[in-house]
């Protein structure tokens, strides 16, 4: 059981970190959002028997609704059941080297 528990944790993590404008997991303002596991967590994947929650960090030049969804589908089909998605957190990409206009527009 904790082995299947194991894999599908991390799947969903990488399902979900290959979305495009997903920049990371987050774990909740007090890292709660997460799968624990023996020596060690998964944050920002939260498993239960009959669905599961993931927390995202998304990048602001990607629309956010589009990011969410891409990011549940992809997390659902990866744990085998239905996976909701929190937008945790949004961040804006640094400025370009030369860029005097103070970042993403």
């Amino acid at each position: 059981m904790i082995a299947d528990e194991r894999s599908t944790a991390h799947a969903v993590a990488a399902a979900v970190l290959a979305v495009p404008g997903v920049v990371d997991l987050d774990g909740g303002v007090f890292g709660e959002v997460a799968t624990y596991l023996p020596g060690e967590r998964v944050v920002g994947v939260q498993l239960s028997d009959e669905s599961c929650a993931v927390h995202i960090v998304v990048d602001l030049r990607y629309e956010l609704r589009d990011v969410a969804a891409q990011a549940a589908a992809a997390a659902s089909e990866a744990a085998g059941r239905v996976c909701s998605v929190t937008v945790e957190d949004v961040v804006t990409p640094p400025a370009a080297v030369g860029d005097s206009s103070g970042g993403a527009r």
